[in-house]
């Protein structure tokens, strides 16, 4: 029955997120190479605007500073790294250049096994590489509520993760922001607009040397903010 219920799971979401993503109904027209937010309710924007999402946030910012990229919603509220990995064929029919791989938090919060996350996380990346994908990871941090132990290890799995496979890393994707009263929503745990502003410098921080040394250079030398 167990088995049922993830199955059914499981191709709910992917169903969901293929007929909510850019990636379906994304003008032909539009030739830009793509980068994909793929992750959870983090990315997905869960409780704000669509516009006020990081991703969408993110595609203005990039926008503004002459980086002709065209930023793709993958997020997907309530999911896994094993629903993450579940819909990797979907990320990769995106065709993306550049993925930002926000997952894990959800495991971490259900107090699933690090071992188990860690290996889906690391077939996922694999996965997206062989499919000819770059990878940026985002680190996430958790709540005491498991024990130093365990709160240890999980961020620390997100830094192996990224040495092992030579991937640039964002160290806590909610830096100055988890925690804030003032920059997240009533539930504490997803950001509000400002905090997903916040968000979007520190991904630029990360992701704009990688998008410098692509074929196609920002064509605005625009003063940075």
């Amino acid at each position: 029955m167990k088995q049922f219920h993830d199955i059914f799971i499981s191709v709910f979401v992917m169903l969901l997120w293929a007929l909510t993503s850019g990636a379906v109904s994304a003008s032909a027209s539009d030739t830009r190479p793509r980068i994909v937010a793929f992750g959870d309710s983090l990315t997905a924007g869960l409780g704000v605007q669509t516009g006020d999402s990081y991703p969408a946030q993110l595609q203005r910012r990039l926008d503004d500073l002459g980086y002709h990229y065209r930023v793709i919603n993958a997020g997907v509220s309530g999911d896994t790294t094993a629903g993450g990995l579940r819909r990797v064929p979907w990320i990769l029919n995106s065709k993306p250049e550049l993925v930002i791989l926000e997952l894990g938090a959800n495991d971490g919060l259900r107090g699933l096994p690090l071992d188990q996350t860690e290996s889906n996380l690391g077939q996922i990346i694999r996965r997206l590489q062989e499919g000819g994908t770059r990878v940026i990871l985002a680190g996430m941090k958790l709540p005491p509520n498991y024990g130093p132990d365990y709160t240890a290890s999980f961020e620390a799995m997100y830094r192996m993760l990224a040495k092992e496979n030579r991937l640039s890393l964002i160290p806590f994707f909610l830096q100055g922001v988890g925690g804030s009263s003032s920059l997240n929503q009533a539930d504490g745990i997803h950001p509000t607009k400002e905090g997903y502003t916040i968000i979007v410098e520190q991904v630029l921080n990360v992701i704009r040397p990688v998008l410098d040394k692509q074929i196609r250079k920002p064509s605005s030398t625009r003063e940075q903010s």
